[in-house]
């Protein structure tokens, strides 16, 4: 009989005794935890490193020792579980009473499970002996050489708490069960850096939304980064102008105002704007920022270029792409800062034809955005959308894009965008769908370069949680635009946490290449996925690797939560952003972002731009990683992406 055969009948012929099981170790457990609750409480926890070398301070049941390898910090870590298989539930326990300024717990585990969840795993529970409540802080987990990860959970100054930290294994023989726990430790957790409120929604017209400003992009040269975002937003598509905030100080100070000349609320001829992108000109001295411009039958009509020479005074708009009676959506645009490039200077914009199947074109400036070359499309004529070309020292552009979010593809010129090349594959998306109708951008990629021209493109996925129940942060990069690497995770929670990432935004420092490369990535996210329209909480994250993603700091929370119903409303759901994205400058990673605050004044909103500051890229021990991975599928009832501007 083969291993396989006798697998599945193995496990078809056994259940009666793993209830039985069970229920043996559910008893046991049972008296374990009421003489755990007996004992006194300790002041803090005791031996959390296990730095002992023994299990001092802890209560253990089952299989469990102290090892002198693999430890997350210092020599010696915790082992639940054996390396031959062991029967039920192993585990240690330890009783501690919070002091003042302790308001978090946290502990790293890694899991050596070769079985599946349904018969082995790893779990934690907290009981607030205090309060007389019992939560899982690590749900079941059954995972395989996913390195350390790490638990963190709020506690109460003062409170009485019993921590189980348990490993089950059922028993069979070559796939033994174990968990390594290790850093157990109380905190005073740093309060999220104070929010900056960068401008206003001045708008009154009554066919949009006030006060909502949202879908920022910013971009950095030297100490000035410019921010560009929709202000009034309408239901059906696009605002009442872009706005613009600049700072000349690395994000420290801001000056905001609106770009004159595009819609008919600022002097212009256009019923609405949407998208906004900005890039600077070094060769030319000049700041440019990118809008879908939008006629009153609500059709992107094309992409309009504003420019400054110094990110305050802002010309009226020139016409780049468009005003064809064809349909426009999602631009973008960069230019070439390399003074030793042969087509220094020259600007890029990238833009789909909707009425064309989305046909993504590109078109190219010399003199500094004042003009624009007929559009031409990449080999093959491409469809997608949401494409972010990036200008490589050599002057190679490469744009990546999303396939209408069911992948990510990627195409580049070599000869300043006279042609551009065939696609190559960057990745297939596989994703969740994010709840609460929110409008997310859904593979829509988010793209940036190091100062050798190493490639990063970030966005939402769930590969790496099986069955799909919410996206990680992952990403690809290449060195030539052409082949690219396989697709990693930024571990900011567990894999097995309710948590759903998305909308990223990452930055890369310019000043850095190869494997020192400094990364920043701002995010949205929901703590628990599986919500609605009326309970999802909204929040704004950040993350940081100081070694081109080898590893990454912890998360720190920068915004919310907020509620769904104070965002703008949209035809395709509540809107912070299709996008968001982040800059280096000075070394620190500086991004805007929308936030919701509950309307006062009897204003219908009051969703307005925030920063955060310059974030630090830090960097931090926790290491990403390419497997496992999952094949689930799309979840059913998700379309491919289009967005209404």
């Amino acid at each position: 009989m083969s291993h396989r055969v006798w697998q599945s009948v193995r496990r078809a012929r056994i259940p009666h005794i793993r209830r039985l099981l069970a229920a043996s170790t559910t008893f046991a457990t049972v008296l374990f935890s009421a003489a755990l609750l007996a004992q006194p409480a300790e002041a803090a926890v005791s031996n959390g490193g296990f730095e002992s070398g023994s299990l001092s301070g802890w209560t253990s049941t089952g299989t469990t020792t102290t090892v002198n390898s693999g430890a997350h910090s210092g020599t010696y870590t915790a082992r639940v579980g054996g390396t031959t298989p062991t029967n039920g539930d192993s585990s240690i326990a330890q009783t501690f009473t919070t002091a003042t300024g302790e308001n978090q717990l946290s502990f790293w585990y890694d899991i050596t499970c070769p079985d599946t969840l349904t018969y082995d795993w790893a779990t934690a529970t907290l009981r607030d002996n205090t309060a007389g409540t019992t939560s899982t802080v690590l749900a079941k987990t059954c995972t395989n050489g996913q390195g350390w990860q790490q638990v963190a959970t709020a506690v109460t100054e003062g409170h009485s708490y019993t921590l189980t930290l348990v490993s089950h294994d059922d028993n069979y023989a070559g796939d033994a069960t174990y968990t390594l726990y290790d850093d157990v430790a109380l905190t005073g957790t740093t309060p999220p850096p104070s929010l900056t409120q960068l401008s206003t929604d001045p708008f009154t017209n009554t066919t949009s939304q006030h006060a909502t400003e949202l879908e920022p992009d910013t971009f950095a040269y030297g100490s000035t980064v410019v921010a560009s975002s929709q202000v009034g937003r309408f239901t059906d598509g696009g605002s009442s102008d872009i706005g613009w905030n600049t700072s000349t100080d690395g994000g420290a100070t801001w000056q905001h105002g609106m770009l004159p000349g595009i819609t008919v609320y600022q002097g212009g001829s256009w019923a609405r704007v949407s998208d906004p992108a900005v890039a600077y000109d070094a060769k030319h001295g000049t700041w440019m920022v990118a809008g879908l411009v939008i006629d009153a039958s609500v059709n992107g009509a094309g992409v309009t270029v504003s420019r400054s020479a110094d990110g305050i005074s802002w010309q009226n708009p020139v016409l780049a792409v468009g005003n064809d009676g064809q349909g426009y959506d999602k631009e973008w645009i960069v230019c070439d800062n390399t003074a030793t490039s042969p087509f220094y200077g020259n600007c890029y914009v990238e833009v789909d034809v909707t009425s064309s199947g989305n046909r993504v074109i590109m078109s190219t400036s010399t003199d500094g955005g004042t003009t624009w070359a007929a559009p031409t499309s990449p080999s093959g004529n491409p469809a997608g959308l949401g494409g972010q070309p990036l200008v490589q020292p050599s002057g190679t552009v490469v744009v990546p894009y999303s396939t209408n979010g069911t992948s990510v593809r990627a195409f580049n010129s070599t000869n300043g965008g006279s042609s551009w090349s065939s696609t190559s594959l960057v990745a297939n998306v596989t994703s969740h769908g994010v709840a609460g109708n929110l409008r997310d951008g859904e593979g829509l990629p988010s793209a940036e370069i190091d100062g050798a021209g190493k490639i990063y493109v970030a966005w939402q996925d769930c590969r790496f949680r099986s069955g799909c129940p919410s996206n990680d942060i992952v990403y690809s990069t290449s060195t030539n635009g052409t082949s690219w690497s396989a697709v990693t995770r930024v571990p900011i929670d567990a894999t097995s946490s309710s948590v759903d990432h998305f909308i990223p935004g990452i930055g890369v420092d310019k000043s850095t290449s190869g494997s020192s490369a400094r990364i920043g990535l701002y995010y949205y996210f929901y703590p628990q996925a599986n919500c609605t329209a009326t309970t999802c909480q909204l929040q704004v994250g950040y993350v940081s690797s100081a070694n081109s993603g080898t590893s990454w700091s912890a998360p720190t929370t920068l915004a919310g939560p907020f509620p769904l119903s104070q965002i703008a409303s949209t035809t395709q759901g509540s809107m912070v952003g299709d996008y968001i994205s982040t800059s280096v400058v000075g070394g620190k990673a500086v991004a805007t972002f929308a936030v919701g605050k509950a309307p006062t004044n009897g204003q219908a909103f009051d969703e307005a731009l925030y920063t955060a500051g310059p974030q630090p890229i830090a960097g931090g021990p926790v290491r990403s990683h390419q497997s496992p991975t999952y094949t689930s599928p799309v979840p059913t009832g998700r379309a491919a992406l289009v967005t209404a501007h």
